[in-house]
């Protein structure tokens, strides 16, 4: 046992340590980062992408204590400009995030870039010994989300994947109700992101100085497809294909990961996606009203269920962005604000009269019906027990986006990599989004094997 254990260790850097098991899923610390924080040390960190989500991260980060914001690095010069006007006149500035890993002064980055870069920066930084916070979804493709994982188990670094919602409070009750078994055998879950305005799809502002010179183009597209410069697909990333991964890696996997942390689900094992184009004909490439279903099998945390996730970024009406868990005893349903647990049950007899067969029976029948019926249910059994319903009301001072990452920092100082979104959470809850894009463009089923993270033929 020893010796296997140490030929493991051994060989722990290689490919075969993406085990194709239910352990697979739990991090294991195995490899441990030998330069720990000292508790008494301030976390210096740098973000990667000064965008809107950058910004935002930042701003939580720092949030929480002993703590440093040191560097920053963008593609458009007027965010490093703004970098400097908003954090530290001080701070250090690049176009070219590699200058911001190859310093040793800094502990920690976030990559709060467009989708497409989200692979390579996470991989680059752990590789140069930094731990990583990275915007979801963890990555663009699904074919790259092994890579990630396992450069994280290989160098043993921190990682926490950007899906803040989660880490709230009303996100804890979920699952702590769920525990508990208050709704009974759950069999299906709907959930809702859908918003009526322009920057909410995306036509973010473009400034007035937006060229070629103030913007590092070629950089910016990576390994997407090479055309001439264009500051809407810049600053409006998340339209495009190339670059981003439309409502489903946007808005979907924070869905996901909700459902995932409250229930303990892993994925879904088929996939299908609708929807259409169907009010922002600007130019962009994915679709504003997506619905996807999506069929998770049985294992020993829940019962088989479907869920059903939509977004609409033209709903004129009510918009009532929640989740909806449903079981066989009752229902949770919540957002960031709380949630209300709503408990049913039906009585044990059946109930007959109006509406239904009975009616159609001879009266000889009926009353033979009547005696059999009265013999087999007693009172008690022909009175559901009253609905209940609890509510949760999630604490004024609550700041989830701070506390995933003060759970970042926290796993950091200890040399864990036991984060609440790790590359392997992270990357369940991306790929079902992920494979959502892939059903709607291509028009099909898609088949997904939710313990060894790939997709299946079939």
């Amino acid at each position: 046992m020893q010796s296997s254990r140490r030929k493991f260790i051994q060989n722990v850097g290689a490919a075969s340590v993406l085990l194709a098991t239910e352990s697979f899923a739990k991090p294991f610390n195995i490899i441990k980062d030998l330069k720990k924080i000292s508790p008494n040390d301030k976390i210096r960190f740098a973000t990667i992408g000064l965008g809107i989500q950058g910004n935002s991260d930042t701003k939580a980060a720092l949030r929480n204590l002993d703590v440093e914001f040191v560097a920053a690095a963008d593609l458009y010069d007027g965010r490093l400009v703004h970098g400097k006007e908003t954090f530290n006149k001080d701070l250090f500035t690049t176009r070219d995030y590699r200058e911001i890993l190859d310093r040793k002064d800094i502990d920690a980055v976030i990559v709060a870039t467009p989708d497409h870069w989200h692979d390579r920066i996470s991989i680059a930084a752990m590789n140069a010994g930094k731990h990583v916070y990275c915007e979801k979804p963890m990555v663009q493709h699904i074919d790259e989300g092994r890579a990630v994982i396992e450069t994280w188990r290989k160098t043993g670094k921190t990682m926490q994947v950007g899906s803040q919602p989660s880490s709230g409070a009303a996100y804890a009750e979920a699952q702590r109700l769920m525990k508990l078994g208050e709704i009974g055998d759950l069999n299906f879950i709907e959930a809702t992101y859908d918003r009526y305005n322009a920057l909410g799809a995306w036509t973010y502002s473009i400034p007035p100085d937006a060229s070629a010179q103030t913007i590092d183009w070629d950089r910016f597209l990576g390994d997407a497809p090479r055309r001439p410069f264009d500051a809407t697909r810049f600053f409006r990333w998340r339209n495009y294909r190339d670059y981003g991964t439309g409502v489903a890696g946007d808005l979907f996997v924070h869905l996901i990961t909700g459902m995932h942390f409250a229930t303990g689900a892993i994925g879904p094992e088929r996939i299908f996606s609708s929807g259409e184009l169907s009010y922002w004909k600007d130019g962009r490439d994915v679709p504003d009203v997506m619905v996807t279903v999506l069929d998770y099998p049985e294992t020993e945390k829940h019962t088989k269920f479907q869920a059903v996730l939509r977004v609409n970024f033209a709903n004129a009406g009510a918009i009532k962005n929640v989740t909806r868990i449903v079981g066989t005893e009752g229902e949770i349903l919540w957002s960031a604000a709380g949630l209300t647990l709503t408990k049913r049950k039906l009585p044990k007899a059946p109930g007959y009269g109006s509406g239904e067969s009975f009616a159609t029976f001879s009266d000889a029948m009926q009353q033979e019906f009547k005696k059999e019926y009265d013999a087999k249910y007693a009172e008690a059994d022909r009175t559901a027990p009253a609905v209940q319903e609890i509510k949760y009301e999630t604490p004024k001072d609550d700041d989830a986006h701070a506390k995933h990452f003060k759970n970042f920092f926290d796993n950091l100082r200890k040399g864990s990599q036991e984060t609440c979104q790790d590359p392997v959470f992270g990357f369940r809850a991306a790929a079902p989004a992920l494979a959502s894009n892939l059903s709607y463009f291509d028009k099909k089923i898609i088949h997904w094997d939710p313990i060894e993270m790939k997709m299946k033929k079939k």
